[in-house]
């Protein structure tokens, strides 16, 4: 029989599901959002307060960005690993196993973080230059790249306690650590900007500084709640069995969000050959296209948690029935956030930078970019409800595949006969519906919901 979970938390293992996965994934998608909204203003203020060098700030902050994602996006799918496991253990009634993990996790982050940080300020400077980032762009880039550098540790440490409160399904205490932090940052923002006359430095300094105020008031609230989830600095060790979990979940989860990142530098490499104009367009539509991204990530997220708590509790029917919910409720949502982009896409171009050019150049990378994130939205949903089952490997490889290999062989052989921005952002759908494809044929061949249901019962 099933446990009643705590009435905090969100119940993923009775009544319906239809209703309670937008309670689930809405939070998420908003605090997505919402912290992307606060690094568009990063690029929003370096773009109107830093005078002659505006372009060129905006340029340097948006060719960090598949850096910042490679490494990020990684330990966000370990984290991803925290969330499965945590899931199951609660599906199964196992509050000792909650706590392995929970603790591990914790540790994990900081450990990671500080190692990473060691390590990206040694090679910011040569990562920068595999970009090809132009001469005039590189000095601020590479600046704004050391800082942040030195920030991975409590930056992932808010991603991981983010991923704890999602394994049961608190998700709005996360989005409001964020929003306090978030609003913390755009002051300080303009604090050392428009007033201290600072440049990237100053939006990466209060990039840090807000992270850390985000993971300090989870981690308090982590010492605080009556959740299974409740950490204790005794218990701050790692667990060699949770960590195993934890990774054989999450590393290749890492390793689908990362390859994305890979492919996207050599994306951004070419972009950054044909000039800052169209270093400074991309930029700013990938602050704007980034928030239907995720709208699909947090339904994804959605079906990876449930299905997690539903399959440790013996509940295949659920986990069936919860892909099927979140294909249908995020392809409506994604409907609506898409026609809205597309209607007032020049309109939000021009809040990060109003050069003609700019907006139109920065018009073709949304259009093409929605397009394909119908493709993403059905690859991540089927990925995420396949990581529910503890089943990670298998979408990282074909991700691997169709993503980082198509992306790869487009810019090497395509680009080169057609220097156009349109010819790269073209690399985005085809490779997307390569990959949506794929992984439905895995999923129809491995079929892991009847597969695990037949064990149960043998």
């Amino acid at each position: 029989m099933k446990r009643k979970p705590d009435k905090q938390q969100l119940d993923m293992l009775h009544g319906p599901i239809w209703s309670r996965l937008p309670l689930f994934a809405f939070p998420v998608a908003a605090t997505a959002i919402l912290g992307q909204l606060f690094n568009a203003a990063d690029i929003a203020i370096v773009g109107n307060f830093t005078g002659a060098q505006r372009t060129a700030a905006m340029a340097a902050v948006g060719a960090n960005s598949p850096i910042i994602g490679l490494v990020v996006n990684l330990f966000i799918g370990i984290a991803l690993g925290t969330n499965v496991v945590i899931a199951n253990a609660i599906g199964r009634g196992d509050k000792e196993s909650v706590q392995k993990a929970v603790h591990t996790s914790i540790v994990i982050s900081l450990l990671g973080g500080a190692a990473v940080a060691v390590l990206g300020e040694i090679i910011a400077a040569p990562l920068l230059g595999v970009l090809h980032v132009p001469e005039e762009v590189f000095p601020l880039a590479s600046l704004y790249l050391r800082i942040y550098f030195a920030g991975l540790p409590v930056i992932l440490l808010y991603n991981f306690e983010a991923a704890i409160f999602r394994s049961v399904g608190e998700t709005k205490v996360p989005l409001i650590a964020l929003a306090t932090s978030g609003v913390l940052n755009v002051f300080l923002n303009l604090f050392f900007v428009a007033v201290l006359h600072m440049t990237v430095d100053g939006v990466a300094i209060a990039t840090v500084i807000s992270n850390a105020v985000s993971a300090w008031l989870l981690f308090r609230r982590l010492r605080m709640t009556d959740l299974d989830i409740r950490v204790e600095p005794r218990k701050l060790q790692v667990d060699l069995t949770s960590l195993k979990q934890v990774l054989r979940i999450g590393f290749p989860a890492g390793i689908q969000s990362a390859v994305f990142a890979i492919s996207n530098i050599v994306i951004q490499s070419a972009i950054n050959s044909l000039g800052t104009v169209v270093m400074a367009a991309s930029s700013a539509a990938f602050n704007i296209e980034i928030i239907t991204y995720d709208i699909l990530l947090s339904f994804s997220q959605a079906c990876t948690t449930f299905v997690g708590q539903n399959f440790g509790a013996k509940d295949f029917r659920r986990c069936r029935k919860t892909l099927v919910l979140c294909i249908a409720e995020c392809t409506a949502t994604l409907a609506v956030a898409i026609t809205c982009i597309l209607f007032f896409g020049k309109p939000l171009l021009a809040i990060f930078n109003n050069d003609p050019e700019v907006i139109e150049i920065g018009y073709i990378r949304l259009m093409l970019i929605m397009l394909a994130h119908f493709f993403s939205m059905l690859y991540e949903m089927m990925s995420g409800y396949l990581r529910g089952f503890g089943i990670s490997l298998v979408p990282a490889i074909l991700t691997m595949i169709g993503v980082c290999g198509i992306r790869i062989t487009w810019i090497q052989l395509v680009f080169p006969q057609s220097r156009t921005f349109q010819t790269i952002m073209t690399a985005f759908p085809i490779s997307l519906s390569a990959t949506a494809l794929m992984i439905f044929i895995a999923l129809i061949c491995y079929r892991p919901s009847r597969r695990f249901e037949k064990e149960l019962y043998k």
